[in-house]
């Protein structure tokens, strides 16, 4: 009998602990509302493609600039406190809207998003680490994720849903959906300071200069540059997406939007088929199987102007992207076991490629139309196609 309650007193602890985190995990993913928000502050603002998309490009800047440090500062204050600041700077960008939607504005909410969420990618999936251990760790990770993606599909309802309710939003209109997560991330702040977590002695700092010498080897910078494409190709279709059914189709933006949380549906579907298939199918086979969806995907984007097969297109995209970055992550962890943390935060520095994409994408849409911001996607996708044939069995 002491024993069975000791059992239901560790779960309930457990339960205690495990629920902040994955609230957090919730957090992590406001970082996706950048391409909805994008859209309506391109309208609201009469921005051109190349103007709108530095939004999402300064988001993913910050993850070239905070990874590395961010290893360093949780070894001196611990994992969850380096969580808690990473919780607090995206609250605070997220409050920053309500006082309008300047362009000025706007970047700077934009820039502290994208801070707190290099910082909060670099220090979160550790912190699980102190709760979970063995075989369970992956699919809890996993689950976090899936979690994470909830907020992605969120944003462009809730984004909608601002813009056309009739009911009150204080004059705020789509940018109610930035209130809505901010009252979520000060609601993770009070529940994670509030929960205790033993952490282990931290890791020796990891340096800039290890992280960088990494890239001297082949294998290592083919797996970074495909962190960077993977990240670029998935800022680039939550951006894009509606931008293609508006200009094929005709839509408005709040209706368009929902091509966003269609691409997040998708996303989320196929990182749960992943964590299962990927036990019975080689990560090469599995690998190459995602990447000709995308290009399948990019196929449609490119020649269709009806709303299903864009749909469709879209979806593909989705679901072949959704596990690329664990398979490329994993490859490059097994490749060096003796350097992980280094090549943990070389990777991270890889979302950097949110930046670079979006960039090129706005360039190229304002010249020929989102056809061009599709091609640069789709020069990822072949780049991604060659990393298929480089994948290692290590």
């Amino acid at each position: 009998m002491a024993m069975t309650q000791t059992l239901v007193n560790n779960r309930k602890s457990f339960l205690l602990q495990i629920i902040p985190v994955m609230l957090c995990f919730f957090a992590m993913g406001f970082v996706d509302l950048v391409g909805t928000a994008s859209n309506y502050v391109q309208k609201d603002l009469s921005l051109t493609d190349s103007q709108a998309n530095l939004f999402p490009s300064l988001v993913f800047f910050w993850f070239l600039i905070f990874s590395v440090p961010t290893g360093m500062l949780m070894n001196k204050i611990g994992r969850k406190r380096t969580v808690l600041i990473s919780l607090i700077v995206t609250a605070a960008s997220l409050f920053i809207p309500v006082f309008g939607d300047s362009y000025a504005v706007m970047l700077i909410s934009f820039s502290l998003l994208g801070i707190g969420n290099a910082i909060m990618q670099t220090s979160l999936n550790p912190l699980v680490t102190n709760l979970i251990s063995g075989d369970k760790l992956a699919s809890t990770l996993t689950f976090g994720q899936f979690v994470k993606a909830i907020a992605s599909f969120l944003a462009p309802i809730l984004a909608a849903w601002g813009a056309t309710t009739v009911f009150p939003t204080f004059g705020l209109g789509w940018r109610a959906l930035f209130v809505i997560y901010a009252v979520v991330s000060f609601l993770s702040i009070s529940l994670l300071a509030a929960t205790p977590i033993d952490e282990e002695k931290p890791d020796r700092a990891t340096g800039v200069v290890e992280c960088l010498r990494l890239l001297g080897r082949p294998f290592i910078f083919l797996c970074f540059l495909g962190i960077m494409c993977h990240v670029g190709i998935d800022v680039g279709t939550n951006t894009t997406a509606p931008k293609i059914i508006m200009e094929r189709v005709g839509l408005p933006l709040e209706e368009a939007s929902f091509a966003t949380g269609l691409y997040f549906i998708f996303r989320t579907i196929g990182c749960f088929t992943g964590a299962f298939v990927l036990r019975m199918v080689s990560s090469r086979l599995f690998f190459s199987i995602s990447v000709a969806m995308m290009l399948g995907g990019m196929a449609i984007l490119f020649v269709c102007h009806e709303l299903m097969p864009l749909y469709v297109g879209i979806g593909l995209i989705g679901f072949g992207n959704s596990n690329i970055f664990s398979i490329v992550f994993s490859q490059a962890l097994m490749y060096t076991p003796n350097e992980r943390n280094e090549v943990s935060g070389l990777m991270i520095m890889g979302l950097f490629g949110g930046t670079i994409f979006p960039l090129a994408m706005g360039y190229a849409a304002d010249a020929v139309g989102q056809a061009g911001a599709v091609a640069v996607m789709t020069a990822g996708v072949v780049y991604l196609i060659y990393y298929a044939l480089k994948i290692k069995k290590v």
